[in-house]
């Protein structure tokens, strides 16, 4: 088939009309699906920013009494978040409180989460879809026809790209707390979607990018916000090869400033800026490259493969946004990882960006490249699947012994439980891999999303199976309940509790699981009252022991117990109880 040899030496995309058939959506969507609520549904919130977050969430709806809580300054255990994060923890109240009867409140609070990270997965296929509709993506011109479709082209990358974001290995866990790192995320995604579409759809771009912006700043990053967003209008700006009647104007880029603009107003008058440097990581290159290689896998050798198959477009790139664009959003995101202490948080918003880049690299891939990837993903997730099914019949059977024996050893006083129905979603997930496996080994047509289908099938039907399979034994290893259950069967039923140095998502978790109101104990000075219906029970933090003989007077206190969380060596309680012969010590106001 013949091309034209100019386009061939500069545009790698050599795509037939053959090579983008439709993905079926019922397929796309229930990976999708499968992806978004596995995780979500039935686990209570795990340490430590899951619990805490939540913690705040309840405080906001009043979950632990009719005190005083300012919405624009949320406190737990009389702490504000340091991250200064407020739209995650007010959407999580506002479904609490909406939720209702009989709903478990973690549940509830869960619900606003699962909606975006749904958002996230759409917003990125629909700004890969817009970017590969632009001029200087599309593929090839053939001589006498049979190219690729625009539409056609845009829709098989965008599946594309969807499936690399999903296949992801950083996307997981992050993305299944309700954390304002799954927000950020969220408006990272919404605000790459606006910038992609601003020269097709200009109103639903700007109105898209205002949400985005302001959501991003109140979720605890307005710095960000700032940044992707100036720094993307003039990226697309400065696009030369859309026709005059798709170019950003001039009043565009003006519009996302003035909303940045309104917005920094806003995050000032709300005290949101926050400065999180961390200097003393900056030359800790080998862990950036190790979070680098697992934490974006597999998008980040596909990208690479893009930079280096469209590296002519790269000499232009200001006229190639399909390029610029996610670039400027991964380079963002990475460089923020890395100023801010390595933080896998801060890495989560590069992941969008970066599935983009590998999305442009399918058009260019060998079938070799190809085939490696498919054994590659294939051995990689079967042996993931059949771990967790060992391990799992070990727990139920003792066969073979040593995985229940390590279960035993790592999470002592567990007890493994079976379950109908987690088993057969299991089941199913597994026919599923098996049938896909089947399906990519047969003799197709080829397509370009082909190459992402195992990787993110592969993703899916693992992080299904964890969530079903060892679902109990993970609530087990990262819930508080545990502990708290423990804590809360020496004390009877108290009225109130005395804590002193929990951390934040401690004492959420005393407070939700424990059902217990709690008051923080006086330091320094206290006042001695008789009071019979005081709090007779102080529950301390062992990191925390050295200094709280120097702050509280321990006379009027006995240790009780010293209770470990079961799989958490690091993490114990002091349990201390009032002296009977002596007169309560009431907390400072």
């Amino acid at each position: 088939m013949t091309t034209h040899s100019s386009e061939l030496s500069s545009n790698p995309a050599i795509v037939a009309q053959s090579a983008v058939r439709r993905l079926p959506r019922w397929v796309l969507l229930t990976l999708c699906l499968a992806y978004v609520l596995a995780g979500f549904i039935g686990r209570s919130p795990w340490k430590a920013d899951d619990m805490e977050a939540f913690g705040f969430m309840l405080h906001l709806a009043q979950a632990f009494g009719p005190e005083q809580i300012s919405w624009l300054k949320p406190t737990l255990l009389g702490q504000t978040d340091p991250n200064a994060a407020l739209l995650p923890y007010w959407l999580g109240a506002w479904a609490i409180q909406l939720a209702p009867q009989g709903v478990p409140l973690n549940l509830a609070a869960h619900l606003p989460f699962v909606a975006m990270l749904g958002l996230t997965l759409g917003a990125t296929w629909y700004g890969v879809y817009a970017l590969a509709r632009t001029p200087a993506a599309q593929p090839v011109t053939f001589a006498f026809g049979g190219e690729a479709r625009p539409a056609d082209y845009a829709r098989a990358v965008a599946d594309g790209g969807l499936l690399a974001l999903i296949a992801c290995l950083g996307l997981a866990r992050l993305s299944h707390e309700a954390t304002p790192a799954l927000a950020q995320l969220t408006f990272s995604a919404l605000l790459f979607f606006a910038l992609a579409n601003l020269p097709r759809k200009r109103f639903t771009a700007l109105v898209s990018a205002a949400i985005a912006i302001a959501g991003l700043a109140l979720s605890g990053a307005p710095t960000l916000a700032m940044i992707l967003g100036v720094g993307g209008s003039l990226i697309m700006a400065l696009d030369s090869h859309q026709p005059n009647a798709l170019r950003v104007r001039r009043v565009d880029v003006a519009w996302i400033l003035l909303i940045c603009l309104a917005t920094a107003a806003i995050a000032s008058a709300l005290d949101l800026w926050r400065w999180r440097l961390a200097y003393s990581h900056v030359f800790e290159v080998k862990a950036m490259a190790r979070l680098l290689l697992w934490f974006t896998w597999p998008a980040w050798p596909l990208a690479l493969w893009t930079l280096w198959r469209w590296r002519y477009q790269l000499q232009h790139i200001s006229a190639n946004p399909h390029l610029s664009l996610p670039l400027w959003f991964t380079a963002v995101a990475i460089v923020t990882t890395w100023l801010s202490g390595l933080s896998d948080r801060a890495l989560l918003l590069s992941l969008p960006a970066l599935a983009t880049l590998a999305a442009f690299a399918l058009p260019t891939l060998k079938r070799s490249v190809s085939a490696l990837i498919d054994w590659f993903t294939l051995l990689f997730f079967s042996a993931g699947a059949v771990i967790i099914w060992a391990v799992w019949f070990s727990m139920q059977t003792g066969v073979p012994a040593q995985p229940a024996i390590n279960v035993a050893r790592l999470a002592p006083g567990f007890v493994p439980e079976f379950s109908a129905t987690t088993f057969a979603i299991a089941l199913m997930s597994s026919l599923f891999w098996a049938s896909l496996v089947k399906w990519r080994a047969g003799r197709h047509r080829s397509a370009l999303w082909k190459s992402m289908a195992l990787p993110a099938g592969g993703a899916t039907v693992c992080w299904v199976l964890v969530m079903t399979l060892w679902l109990p034994l993970l609530d087990f290893g990262r819930s508080y309940a545990p502990l708290v259950n423990k804590v809360r069967s020496m004390m009877g039923e108290p009225q109130c509790v005395y804590f002193y140095g929990l951390t934040k998502a401690q004492g959420a978790a005393f407070e939700y699981h424990g059902k217990l109101q709690l008051k923080p104990i006086a330091s320094s000075k206290v006042v001695q009252v008789s009071d019979g219906n005081s709090c007779a029970w102080l529950i301390v933090d062992t990191q925390t022991l050295v200094t709280l003989v120097k702050d509280v007077d321990m006379s009027a206190w006995t240790q009780h117990a010293t209770v470990r969380r079961p799989s958490d060596n690091n993490e114990d309680i002091v349990l201390y109880r009032k002296n009977s012969n002596t007169s309560s010590v009431i907390p400072k106001r």
